[in-house]
């Protein structure tokens, strides 16, 4: 009897502990990125990703820039090495053109409210252009529509 109530105490427990990480993505605060190393982008933001034809060194700086960058910044939510565990969209999924880079900016400026509950905080506002295309273009560097 006794080991039987300690099993339901520990199992319990478990599933407590787990669940309570998927109630809500818990508080994100958003880590720096050193950019010094990219194409300056400027202060307006592209339409497009300015980064997807770029070649040789330049792309391979970006490209470990840009898994550096969603590594510290974006992993927790969207999944290790790009892959969505389902709490968050699989960002290897966006189209790698205009209509990918649209809702990816729109996402990156504005976050994600739902019910007043922040479930992005707006990425603008922690991190520059230079850093957010360069994880944009490591997602698409990820992606199985390759």
């Amino acid at each position: 009897m006794i080991r039987r109530t300690l099993n339901r105490n520990v199992f319990l427990a478990a599933i407590t502990t787990c669940s309570f990480g998927l109630a809500a993505h818990g508080s994100v605060t958003p880590q720096g990125v050193d950019t010094s190393t990219l194409p300056e982008l400027g202060e307006e933001w592209s339409d497009t990703n300015p980064y997807r034809d770029a070649q040789g060194d330049d792309k391979e700086e970006i490209l470990r820039v840009g898994s550096s960058a969603y590594n510290q910044n974006c992993a927790r939510c969207h999944g290790l090495g790009g892959v969505s565990g389902g709490i968050a969209p699989d960002l290897r999924m966006l189209a790698p053109d205009y209509d990918g880079d649209e809702w990816y900016v729109y996402r990156v400026q504005n976050g994600a409210v739902r019910n007043g509950a922040v479930y992005m905080p707006k990425m603008t506002e922690h991190l520059n252009q230079e850093a957010l295309w360069a994880i944009r273009s490591w997602l698409e560097s990820v992606s199985d529509a390759q």
